[in-house]
This record gives C-alpha cells, sequence and structure tokens, in this order.
C-alpha cells in the first residue's frame, strides 16, 4: 500500500488496488497520523482511524511521552523466618499503561504463590534448617507490549516464636497476642445430634449423650476428605475432632445445683451427671473468611460415656481380677470415666486415658468380705471413700435391672465377685482406644499398658523394622513415669490400614510395660514390669502377684516392687518430633509428698511459695517442673535425663527456687498439659515448638492459668547444679540436680485463660495455621445464683448477663495473616 497512484480520472470503490484518486488514501493518512506511535501494533490502521475523534484526540503527539518499557520495582530484601506470610509488593509505572503483572519464582525450595498476577503476592515461609534465599520475579507489561522486571530476595531462617509475650491478667476472657484471633465451638451441651434443641445453659438442659460433654480436656484432630467420606491426615479443614471430658462442674449442670433426697440422688440429675463425662467426637470444618464450626447432624459425632459398651484386650482380658455381675466372663467392659490426656496411632485412632477414676466409687464397711491382697491393692489405688464423689451408687433407678448407678458401689458382699461390683474398680485406670472414624465401633481398653492413674499416653517414632513404645504419667504426688514398648516392630503399610482396632490389637496388645527410675549423675533405667521378674512374684511380701494380668491390674504395686522413682505428680507426656526426646510435666507436690529431707535430683526442690494477700504458707514444690529424657531408641531401657523448666513466679529467688530464670514474660506454675506441634508444618520441624500448660492453684492470686509456647534444646544443654532447700522450720537441705539451659526468649507465654479455668488440651490442624485449645472448668468456684465467670459469653463478641453460667469450650486460635500460629 505504498504506492499510491494519481489520476484526474478518479474512481474508488474502496480497494486500495483501484483507488486512483489524487486524494491522500484512509491508509496513508493513518500511517502519517500512527506509524510512528506504533500504538496498535499489528492491527489494522484502517480500524483505528476509523474509531473516531476520541482516539485520535488521545493520540495526539501531546499526550505521549518517550517509547520505554514500564518502570519496575520488587521491593527491598526481606528476612523473616519458616511459618510465617511472606508479602510481596510491586510497583510498575509506565508512560502508557501496564496491562499486566504477575510474580514466579526463580530460585530456592518451590512455594505456592498467592495472588500471583497481583502487585501483591504472598507465600508462606517453608520450613528450612539453615537461613535459606528465595527469589522472586515481578514482571509488568505494557500495553505495547513491552516487558520489565526486577527480583525480590527474601532470606527464609528456621523457625522462631513470632509474638510479643502476653501479660499476666485476670480477665475473664482468652488473651491472646496482637495479631491473633478467638472463636468459641463445642461448648458443653452443645447438641451433636439432629433434633437436639440448643442449649439452655439454665440446669434445665437433658440428654448430654447428644451434646458436648462438661470440663474439656485432651483433643485431637483427625482430618477428613474434602467431601467428607474418609480419613485424610492432612487435611486442614474438614475433620474430626476428639476431646476428652474428665469431670463436671456440678452446680452449674442443674437449675438449683445438685440436690439429694433422704440421702439418695435423683436418677435424672446423676443420668445427667454421668453423661457429662468421657469423650466426644464431632465434625468441624473451616468456611469462609476463615470461620470454623461443627457440623450438629454430622455421621460422625459421637458420645462415648461411662455407660458406652468396651471390650477388653490384652493379657488381662477375662482376668478374675475383672469379673462382675455385668462382666461374669471379664471380656466386656462398660465406659469410660475422669479421662484427661490423651495420646494417638500413626493408624488413625484416638488414645483416651483414664485418671482419677477411683473416687467415684462407694467402698467401705466390707473389710470382712475382703482378703489382705485385695484391701492392699484397694488402699494403694485410694478406692477407700464413702459414697464417692457424686453419690451415683445411691440412687434408686425407675429400672430395677438398670445397673448404671448400682456399679458404683464396690463394697463387696458375702457372695462371689460376679454377684456385685466389687471388681468394678479394675474395670478402669485403662489405656482406651477408639476409632473416631467408625462412630458404631466399640472402644478397646488396652491392659497391656497397665492400670494407673494414666494421664497421658503419647507416642515416639514409628521407625520401620523398630518397635514402637508409648509414654505415660500416673497422676498423684509420688508416682511414676511409664513406657510400654510393642512386641511387634513397626510396618509402614499399617499407617493406611482399614481395620484401624485391629492395628490396635497388633502394636498394643502385647509388649512390655517398663516403669522408670532415675539416678543422681543424669542417667536412668527402664524397669521391666514382667510376672516372675525382679521380685514381680508370688513371694513379694507386699503383694503377691499371681499371673502378668495381676502385674498389669496392679501395676502401681509392681512398680514399686521393683523400686521406681516416685515422681512430683507427673501428668503429659510429648515427645520432641525431630529428636526423639520425651518430656513429661510434673505438676506439683506439697510438703507431705515432697519434704525438705525427701528430695532427690529428679526432683530436687522443697521450698515456700506464699500465696495471696496473706502470704500462706505452701511448701513443697507448689509450682512444679518439666523433666525430659533422651534414649537410643524406643526400644532402649537406658535413658539420660535433665529438667527443663522449673515453675516459679519470677520473683522467687533464682539461685534455689526460680532455677530456670523465668522473667515475666515466662513465668508459670503447674504444668500439666503439653503437645509438640506437628511434623507435618513449619512449628513441628528444625526445632519443634512446644505447648506447655498450667492448672494451677500456687499462683492464681497473680494470674489465671496460662499456655506458653516453647522451642526447646536438648538434653543436657544445661549442666550440674547443687541448691539449697529451706523447710518451714528454716532448716536447710543441699540437694544436687540437672538443670537444663535457661529458656530466656525461647520460651514466652502465648495465652491466658478465663477465671478459675484450666488450659488443657492442644492440638492443631495439619498446616499449623489453626490452634484448638480446651478451656477447662472456667468460673468453677460460683454458683448458679452468682457465677464467677461468664465464659465463653464474656469473650469479645459474647452477650453477658450476670446469670449467664460458663461453659468449658474449645478456643480456636489463628494468626490473622493466616501464618503458623505462635511463629
Amino acid at each position: 500500500m505504498t504506492d499510491l497512484i494519481k489520476s484526474p480520472f478518479a474512481y474508488s470503490d474502496g480497494d486500495v488496488d483501484t483507488n486512483r484518486s489524487d486524494a491522500v488514501t484512509l491508509n496513508a493518512l493513518a500511517d502519517q497520523r500512527y506509524s510512528r506511535r506504533k500504538l496498535l501494533r499489528g492491527s489494522s490502521a484502517i480500524v483505528a482511524a476509523t474509531m473516531g475523534g476520541s482516539l485520535l484526540a488521545a493520540c495526539d503527539d501531546k499526550n505521549f511521552g518517550s517509547d520505554t518499557a514500564p518502570a519496575v520495582s520488587a521491593g527491598a530484601a526481606i528476612t523473616t523466618s519458616a511459618g510465617r506470610v511472606v508479602t510481596l509488593v510491586g510497583t510498575a509505572t509506565d508512560d502508557r499503561q501496564v496491562t499486566s503483572v504477575a510474580w514466579t519464582q526463580i530460585a530456592g525450595p518451590q512455594v505456592t504463590l498467592a495472588n500471583a498476577t497481583t502487585n501483591t503476592a504472598s507465600f508462606l515461609a517453608p520450613p528450612v534448617a539453615t537461613p535459606t534465599e528465595f527469589r522472586f520475579r515481578f514482571a509488568a507489561v505494557d500495553s505495547r507490549g513491552q516487558t520489565s522486571s526486577a527480583d525480590a530476595v527474601v532470606t527464609v531462617g528456621p523457625a522462631a516464636l513470632g509474638f510479643t509475650a502476653v501479660a499476666k491478667n485476670k480477665l475473664d476472657i482468652v488473651t491472646v497476642p496482637t495479631g491473633y484471633t478467638v472463636s468459641v465451638i463445642n461448648r458443653t451441651g452443645d447438641p451433636i445430634a439432629a433434633g437436639v434443641p440448643a442449649y439452655k445453659n439454665d440446669g434445665s438442659d437433658t440428654n448430654f449423650a447428644q451434646r458436648i460433654g462438661d470440663h474439656g480436656d485432651a483433643l485431637y484432630w483427625y482430618g477428613l476428605s474434602t467431601d467428607g467420606t474418609a480419613r485424610d491426615a492432612n487435611s486442614s479443614t474438614r475433620g474430626l475432632l476428639v476431646q476428652n471430658h474428665e469431670n463436671i462442674n456440678q452446680q452449674y449442670l442443674h437449675t438449683n445445683g445438685a440436690t439429694t433426697v433422704n440421702g439418695a440422688r435423683p436418677e435424672s440429675e446423676a443420668q445427667k451427671e454421668i453423661d457429662c463425662h468421657g469423650v466426644s467426637v464431632t465434625e468441624a470444618s473451616e468456611g469462609a473468611a476463615r470461620a470454623w464450626s461443627v457440623k450438629q447432624d454430622s455421621a460422625y459425632n459421637r458420645r462415648i460415656t461411662p455407660a458406652t459398651a468396651m471390650a477388653f484386650s490384652g493379657p488381662a482380658k477375662g482376668s478374675d481380677l475383672l469379673k462382675t455381675v455385668y462382666s461374669p466372663t471379664g471380656v466386656a467392659g462398660r465406659g469410660t470415666i475422669n479421662n484427661c490426656a490423651n495420646g494417638t496411632t500413626p493408624w488413625g485412632t484416638a488414645i483416651t486415658c483414664e485418671e482419677n477414676w477411683a473416687g467415684y466409687f462407694r467402698r467401705s464397711g466390707d473389710n470382712a468380705n475382703r482378703s489382705a491382697k485385695e484391701l492392699t491393692a484397694l488402699s494403694r489405688y485410694g478406692v477407700t471413700s464413702g459414697t464417692g464423689n457424686y453419690g451415683w451408687s445411691t440412687v434408686t433407678p425407675a429400672d430395677g435391672t438398670n445397673t448404671l448407678f448400682r456399679r458404683w458401689d464396690a463394697r463387696a458382699g458375702t457372695g462371689t465377685a460376679t454377684s456385685d461390683f466389687r471388681n468394678e474398680p479394675n474395670q478402669f485406670g485403662w489405656v482406651v482406644e477408639i476409632d473416631p472414624y467408625a462412630p458404631t465401633s466399640t472402644p478397646r481398653k488396652r491392659t497391656a499398658l497397665g492400670r494407673l492413674g494414666h494421664e497421658g499416653c503419647w507416642p515416639g517414632a514409628f521407625v520401620v523394622g523398630r518397635k514402637p513404645a508409648w509414654y505415660m504419667g500416673d497422676d498423684s504426688r509420688r508416682e511414676y513415669i511409664y513406657k510400654f514398648v510393642s512386641a511387634t516392630a513397626w510396618v509402614a503399610a499399617d499407617a493406611n490400614a482399614s481395620d484401624r482396632l485391629a492395628m490396635g490389637d497388633k502394636y498394643m496388645d502385647a509388649g512390655t510395660l517398663y516403669v522408670a527410675k532415675f539416678a543422681a549423675d543424669g542417667t536412668g533405667t527402664w524397669l521391666p514390669l514382667v510376672f516372675g521378674q525382679n521380685g514381680i512374684d508370688g513371694s513379694n511380701p507386699a503383694y503377691a502377684f499371681t499371673d502378668q494380668a495381676d502385674v498389669l491390674v496392679n501395676a502401681r504395686l509392681a512398680a514399686d516392687a521393683v523400686g521406681a522413682t516416685p515422681m512430683d505428680r507427673p501428668e503429659w507426656t510429648a515427645v520432641n518430633p525431630v529428636t526423639g526426646e520425651i518430656y513429661v510435666t510434673l505438676t506439683n507436690n506439697n510438703a507431705a509428698g515432697r519434704p525438705l529431707n525427701g528430695t532427690d535430683a529428679a526432683n530436687p526442690r522443697h521450698y515456700n511459695d506464699p500465696y495471696g494477700p496473706a502470704q500462706t504458707a505452701n511448701y513443697g514444690n507448689p509450682n512444679g517442673h518439666v523433666i525430659r529424657m533422651k534414649e537410643a531408641s524406643t526400644e532402649a531401657t537406658s535413658f539420660t535425663w535433665d529438667i527443663y523448666a522449673f515453675g516459679a513466679g519470677a520473683d522467687l529467688d533464682k539461685t534455689n527456687i526460680n532455677l530456670s530464670a523465668l522473667d515475666d514474660s515466662n513465668d508459670f506454675s503447674s504444668p500439666d498439659g503439653m503437645a509438640f506441634a506437628r511434623a507435618t508444618h513449619a512449628g513441628g520441624q528444625g526445632k519443634p515448638l512446644m505447648w506447655l500448660q498450667t492448672d494451677d492453684g500456687a499462683y492464681t492470686d497473680v494470674t489465671n492459668c496460662m499456655m506458653l509456647a516453647a522451642q526447646p534444646g536438648t538434653v543436657g544443654d544445661g549442666g550440674a547444679r547443687t541448691i539449697t532447700n529451706t523447710g518451714s522450720t528454716g532448716a536447710t537441705a543441699t540437694q544436687a540436680t540437672r538443670i537444663g539451659a535457661a529458656p530466656g526468649a525461647n520460651l514466652r507465654r502465648f495465652l491466658v485463660g478465663p477465671v478459675e479455668c484450666e488450659i488443657t488440651g492442644v492440638d492443631s490442624t495439619p498446616d499449623g495455621r489453626t490452634l484448638f485449645v480446651g478451656i477447662q472448668h472456667p468460673g468453677e468456684g460460683g454458683t448458679p445464683a452468682a457465677p464467677t465467670s461468664h465464659w465463653p459469653d464474656s469473650q469479645p463478641g459474647g452477650t453477658v448477663a450476670a446469670s449467664v453460667r460458663p461453659r468449658s469450650a474449645v478456643a480456636v486460635i489463628t494468626k490473622t495473616d493466616g501464618g503458623v500460629v505462635g511463629l
């Protein structure tokens, strides 16, 4: 179209080849006007020229700058740590128009970029062992197709605590750091079955067999597939929350508190109280704006109560010691109670532990019908109370065949064991395995793990070809630490077995139960509790053992026989997912349990922590400590140990009491709940994050109970020290011990709970971005007429009235920017 033919005889039909006019053609006009601007590269100039005056005006020379590519910036270099959200901010300017932008990763371990086609992209910094450089390119394209780019450099370091410590307080809310949000699910009484009405919370509610129980305790997340039809261990948005329900705030369950009529409890009240105990399984999911909810009518929802059918398994199954009028063969069990801490398995089952069950039983005045051996066992386990904690055995049921209440009467009659419930206490104190994905399955009591006041039962590492182990505390002062080693080496494929309880049969019904003995030099030994070994036999003068079932039913007596180390109330166990080191919370002890001259290297302190304005004396080890052990493997029979952290107020003597040099950001008392982060996210790798919760009565004059986050070191990172203890008379005694390195900034307070609560139970989704925390018995000291707490209604966003009764519940904690909680 460059040849312009001129003729006086002009004819034009719009075809350029036959346009023989002397006038400048339309194409030529367009070429003259637009060629140097190249605004519409590759397009017909005719189309542009015919778009009218507005386009021509926009294309006037005065509206155009130089013919340059966009000016681009990818922002300054960023330094961060694993588990945190990184935001990349790019800018692009052009003398005309930027038509598109995009971020791409060009170096470093692969991450997933969100909003990669906008100026602001983000990603979650992945786990790294050492500082690692990531590079991202920000490119912009202008309306002429010209491209410019700039690179952003992000250096990611290993995971580190990433929040400012929460101050101690006595507020009636869950307090978390700035940048976090709290919501609430699974409150006591919430309905978990279709058709169950909303909870009135006025004492009139019934049917707790289909409601969330009271005193929510240990909890664990079990993932579901997106469509909810199958197990998906990696799911972080839909899953099952399994939670224990340890006990009750009895006064709030009834309209005007509990009643007794002529020495007997009303059946309806006792039934409600019984059903409030046990375990709940509920389906929870994350919705829009990261809001969490529970599906009330889920087919997975389930309550496991003291009335739920159970089956015994392992060496004590069928033992005469388990036989009752309900279970004449010693095989069937009924229910679980006082469920405190927990455990889990790689094949997807939940472990719940029966803790302080002994006090529920009525037992007195029947010594004449008991053997000396029986009385020894009953006394060792504390089955000596009058009518039991709540007097359930006094109920006269409407149905005379109903033995649910009578079972709590453990008095022996003149007949045989199968004519009464004298052995009913022996049916409790076990580790119970539950398949949360099979709501009609029968839970199994794993007798090979022994009968204790079971607190926790946490597994060690599962290594192919090696026998797995579970670690357990017996929650009472001067009780012991145990471990169970399976007789069967681990097979990786079993993690995906469809019959999950059969895997429990395989790994948890046969093995060796051990108890710990600590030496002053920082070493220790696991002593086997096996019939016929180490004096555990019929010739034992304190208790004549009959067989291995007798050893397991009376594991405390077997541990006494081998000389295990009495501890300052061993509770939760946790295992570092990287090092395999075992941590055990030793909640506290009193002066009787840990006298001035009765300390040892593993339980080294006797001191006074005065309480309240009156400075009431409180001697013993009222603040507790956390001990840890290191083994060569789960099969080892020896270990090394030290004390990770000593509970103490920041104001206490740092030479002899506050041995971990705690300050106002991390001082605590009475450690109880504890768990390491899952290995599936940044918080559980490298130097894993550990959550530490308190159940305290010694520091509550200063603050409500709390949860701390820690990144512990390793056994042996401190050293030996000798301290001086001081008794109530002023007498002193020295004690050598082994103390880990001071936690410093690697331990800090993350959360403080509402009034009179215990913080207990913690787990996250596999991605670490949602944390579930149990808030137990807020306002436990109040009355129906005058509650001392109104939580969770008192949490911001709730409606508070002076009459609102408190409820245990699960606090759901998320980070506002979407990062891993705690990092």
